[in-house]
């Protein structure tokens, strides 16, 4: 990951938080909500990623959608029509969505996303780009120069392809 943009090094800073099995809950996870003005969720068991978009955004000053749903953010800053390293990226999943930064690609032709409520933990994870719903970008920001896949660094990873986040 070598782009500087505030929002991925804010981002990178969560890597490692994970939810607490049981009744116990991980407050910095439940304190994503209240960060992202994305509702008053008290557990870390809630699907949490547009949670920690939002949050990460608004900590560096970002208006983000302000939302726990990640769909809506189809609808929040600028439209990008290819990846761009830290672009936000929204994934089918059923109904719903899932949602993320994109700080590359893998050797296997993967998008490989920093996000939160990936494996229960916030972690870099490959999604399939037959997932993704759009990329968008922040209005507060130049559109990047660079887009598209072929252009997104080759970061080795391993980890198997996530299909149900949770």
């Amino acid at each position: 990951m070598t782009a500087d943009y505030p929002w991925l090094k804010k981002a990178r800073e969560y890597l490692g938080q994970k939810e607490i099995v049981g009744a116990k809950h991980n407050p910095v996870i439940v304190a994503l909500w209240q960060l992202g003005k994305a509702g008053n969720v008290k557990d870390d068991e809630t699907p949490w990623c547009s949670a920690f978009v939002s949050a990460v955004l608004e900590e560096v000053g970002i208006r983000s959608a302000r939302t726990g749903w990640s769909r809506a953010y189809l609808n929040w800053g600028q439209k990008l029509k290819y990846p761009a390293l830290g672009c936000i990226v929204v994934f089918e999943r059923g109904s719903g969505g899932h949602i993320g930064f994109v700080v590359g690609k893998d050797q296997r032709g993967n998008l490989l996303v920093l996000g939160g409520n990936q494996s229960n933990a916030v972690t870099v994870a490959p999604f399939a780009l037959s997932r993704v719903l759009g990329y968008r970008w922040p209005n507060e920001y130049p559109l990047p120069k660079v887009t598209g896949f072929s252009k997104l660094p080759v970061i080795a990873n391993y980890a198997k392809l996530s299909t149900n986040e949770v």
